[in-house]
């Protein structure tokens, strides 16, 4: 079985700052909503909120979004991929992943993230800086995920008998998640034994990644199977394949700018600071976009899911594709998510 995923970056429309109303932002919140709510109902494994800030989307604090699904779901899983760390004291993450277990039931799916450039040098915080608060908060964090008083000594943060409230998660151990995109953070994610879900790259390379991660744990006695591994696409899906193919590239030419926006790195380089340096051969795949009829894009994605081993499939459905965005998402969670349900992984 492979568990499919939304992934939402509750991306701001395509208008100018002047067109951009209170209502316009405000129906952004009631459609995502909808749609939410909507993917319960359709059998997705749960959301995982991407987390943005300074003008990429409307998602700069992810976990109040968690918050308030929370309530009106029972069955969906819930987290962000990731937090990014280098923002927080690490203390106050701890303690706010306490409540949205408990306000979730136990259905909270903890992911942290180190963050891109673009966002943290808009608070003079360059690459390596935010590399070292989010490798030291680590320590921190998984600390405290397994007790509650703690204590700490290093560059950031230093402290003793931190005592952390509320003291208890609801699950015994929420599931952590890291996003990986390199050998060296597919490496650290088996020593902490988190689970990890990668992008951008084409499947050969995410299969090396895993390969690296289960390597890695074998040394540790950690198992590793379907279940800690995960693929996140880009998926345009319609009756229309030719159309479905049409919008991939466009959401490709949009992600590409992105990229671009990063005065550091090249225009074929990920902007996030977890890829290898510029000139490494990092580059958006034509495998991070999967698109065609509903049988062709189940097809796509069970192949790179059985290649790979992942168990996990993490979409993101395209909010840019409005006002077919709708028809999209019906297509993949009424036709496309059953197909993945029933595929044998391993």
């Amino acid at each position: 079985m492979i568990k499919p995923w939304i992934f939402e970056f509750l991306q701001i429309p395509d208008r100018s700052e002047a067109e951009i109303s209170p209502a316009t932002v405000s129906a952004v919140f009631d459609e995502g909503f909808k749609f939410w709510l909507q993917a319960e109902k359709l059998g997705f494994e749960g959301i995982f909120f991407s987390e943005h800030h300074f003008g990429l989307s409307y998602s700069p604090s992810p976990n109040l979004l968690i918050a308030a699904v929370a309530r009106h779901t029972t069955r969906l899983r819930l987290g962000t991929m990731g937090m990014v760390v280098p923002f927080y004291e690490p203390w106050r993450i701890v303690e706010e992943l306490t409540m949205l277990d408990h306000l979730t039931n136990g259905r909270l799916e903890i992911g942290f993230a180190a963050g891109v450039p673009q966002e943290l040098s808009r608070l003079g915080m360059g690459m390596q800086e935010g590399r070292e608060r989010f490798n030291e908060a680590l320590e921190i964090l998984d600390a405290a995920l397994d007790q509650h008083v703690i204590d700490h000594s290093g560059k950031n943060w230093k402290f003793e008998k931190l005592s952390l409230q509320p003291n208890r998660f609801f699950q015994s151990s929420p599931p952590k998640w890291t996003t990986i995109v390199s050998a060296d953070s597919a490496q650290k994610s088996a020593q902490r034994r988190t689970k990890i879900c990668t992008g951008f790259h084409p499947v050969t390379r995410v299969i090396e990644l895993f390969d690296v991660y289960r390597n890695e744990a074998d040394k540790s006695g950690f198992a590793v199977g379907p279940e800690q591994l995960a693929i996140r696409r880009s998926v345009s899906v319609s009756r229309d394949g030719a159309q479905a193919r049409e919008e991939s590239q466009a959401a490709k030419a949009a992600v590409l700018k992105v990229v671009a926006g990063d005065p550091r790195v090249s225009a074929r380089t990920s902007s996030l600071p977890d890829a290898p340096k510029a000139g490494s051969g990092f580059t958006i795949h034509d495998d991070d976009y999967i698109a065609g009829t509903p049988a062709q894009v189940a097809e796509q994605i069970i192949e790179q899911c059985r290649q790979s081993g992942a168990g996990h499939f993490v979409s993101l459905l395209g909010r840019s594709l409005a006002p077919r965005y709708s028809e999209n998402f019906a297509l993949f969670g009424e036709e496309v998510l059953p197909q993945l349900r029933r595929a044998k992984i391993g």
